[in-house]
């Protein structure tokens, strides 16, 4: 074997040697057959969505991901008859034998905790909420579609955040703002069509970790990959050249690097090397467009006066929700807002109050920035965490303080514009915010549903990995809930 057949070698995969079937006595009898069609290497573009199966009613989505879990008897799931039951035990009819984690499971009772905030009914539509600790958002109530049966299976964080983004507990699938990039590409060549961003709460004493995982492209191709923008020093790590490198040196770099890929790509099909390929030029493109987007001081003083001062310190709530806003109007299709703290085991007088107050006026102006700039109406706007809060509390228990623990049977999200139907109160839980009584809602079917708001059958949208059409919404049942659909 002379060195040129032991490179090639030595670069052939397992993966690349079974998927060709070049190799293969079967791959060879049916290539004697089909000629050289079957054996031409497959490109990286060949199994690429083709856009929406119908008019989409949202062209791109802002997703506010509030990790840890908030409590919904707290926020959105008013449970007034609660008050009557201050520190007696949760009943075992309502939690008949439900799993528990093991930072309750101990304990030798499960006393109730009856909401400690001031609930009132907001707009037209009725809804009873925390108007005392969102205040401006109750003002938006009558353009939010509130879903409070919503449910799933994974107790923990890390499988519950993992299904909730790639609707599967086990990590290395695609997330939904993977399967939106795959699905409808790029509005702007200069942007990526999937952004994250990290807020940092005002309140930090216990957050949960994330990490890339969570905005991986799995095994969609990489570039459907989140590329996270970070709130200090350069937003995205390299994109700046090194001192003393100016724009045309970098351009030749560039241009040579992509020589040396194309002429790999061409001998060893490898659809990442197309992703590479297209990862350069990318990254040279937003050297131009990311200074002037993350450039805020351009805004205008009222955007400040509606989003609030916070909205000035990089990495508050405030600033990466502004932010959002700026991505979705220059055509990025997905932005993903990770914001942490929700994890209320203990401390919930000083915790929750803070963790409002990170959210309430940021949520309410974005929404009427969105409504202001003729964009809500196509931009859907989700907001919610992985799972809700248990009624008892977890460690003591007093009338002005008490901890929640993780609970998948029911909690609280709520979307608006987009297609969602604003106004609309979907499903119903028991007095004790514990078990689901009306309208279940599966995160499959909030998956199914917002493919749907894309303009994407859910059964119909899939990608060809290891033999199987894979979904989003997997193998078991989803369905579209359309009286969430405007």
């Amino acid at each position: 074997m002379n060195p040129q057949e032991q490179l090639e070698q030595l670069y052939s995969s397992r993966r690349q040697f079974f998927a060709s079937g070049r190799n293969l006595l079967g791959g060879a009898a049916l290539a004697s057959l089909l000629g050289p069609a079957l054996t031409r290497p497959a490109t990286a573009m060949e199994d690429q969505a083709t856009g929406p199966h119908f008019a989409p009613q949202a062209k791109r989505v802002i997703y506010l991901h509030m990790v840890g879990g908030p409590a919904q008897m707290d926020l959105f799931d008013y449970k007034p008859k609660m008050a009557d039951w201050y520190d007696k035990e949760l009943p075992e009819s309502i939690r008949n034998g439900q799993r528990l984690t093991t930072m309750t499971s101990g304990q030798a009772r499960f006393p109730i905790a009856p909401t400690r905030y001031k609930f009132s009914q907001a707009g037209d539509c009725g809804l009873w909420m925390n108007t005392e600790m969102l205040p401006k958002l109750a003002q938006k109530a009558d353009e939010i579609c509130w879903m409070r049966s919503l449910h799933t299976e994974a107790i923990n964080h890390e499988p519950a955040i993992t299904a909730m983004q790639t609707g599967n507990q086990v990590t290395g699938r695609p997330c939904l703002g993977s399967w939106a990039s795959y699905g409808l590409g790029s509005e702007n060549e200069n942007l990526p069509a999937f952004v994250v961003l990290v807020a940092i709460p005002s309140n930090r004493d216990q957050e949960q970790a994330i990490s890339s995982r969570l905005w991986s492209s799995g095994y969609l191709s990489g570039e459907h990959a989140g590329v996270r923008f970070r709130s200090s020093g350069d937003p995205i790590l390299y994109i700046n050249n090194p001192a003393g490198i100016p724009d045309a040196i970098r351009r030749r770099s560039i241009e040579g690097v992509n020589q040396l890929n194309q002429l790999n790509l061409q001998k060893m099909a490898d659809p990442q090397t197309q992703t590479r390929i297209q990862q350069y030029e990318m990254a040279f493109r937003m050297q131009a467009s990311v200074p002037e987007l993350t450039d805020i001081n351009q805004e205008p003083a009222h955007t400040f006066e509606l989003y609030g001062e916070e909205a000035k310190k990089p990495g508050t709530f405030a600033n990466t929700v502004l932010m959002a806003r700026r991505l979705s109007e220059r055509g990025v299709r997905f932005v993903q807002v990770y914001h942490n703290n929700w994890d209320h085991h203990a401390n919930v007088k000083v915790r929750m109050p803070a963790q409002c107050k990170d959210v309430d006026q940021p949520c309410f102006a974005l929404l009427e920035d969105l409504k202001q700039r003729g964009l809500l109406e196509d931009t859907l706007v989700i907001w919610g965490g992985e799972f809700g809060r248990t009624i008892y509390t977890q460690g003591k228990l007093s009338k002005d303080n008490y901890g929640r623990d993780h609970h998948p049977r029911c909690f609280s999200m709520w979307m608006a514009g987009g297609g969602a139907k604003g106004g609309t109160i979907y499903g119903e839980t028991d007095d004790f915010s514990y078990n689901i009584v009306k309208d279940p809602l599966h995160i499959r079917d909030f998956h199914a549903t917002v493919l749907h708001l894309l303009g994407f059958d859910h059964e119909r949208f899939h990608y060809k990995h290891q033999g199987l059409d894979q979904r989003l919404t997997g193998v078991l049942p989803a369905r579209v809930i359309k009286e969430l659909v405007s």
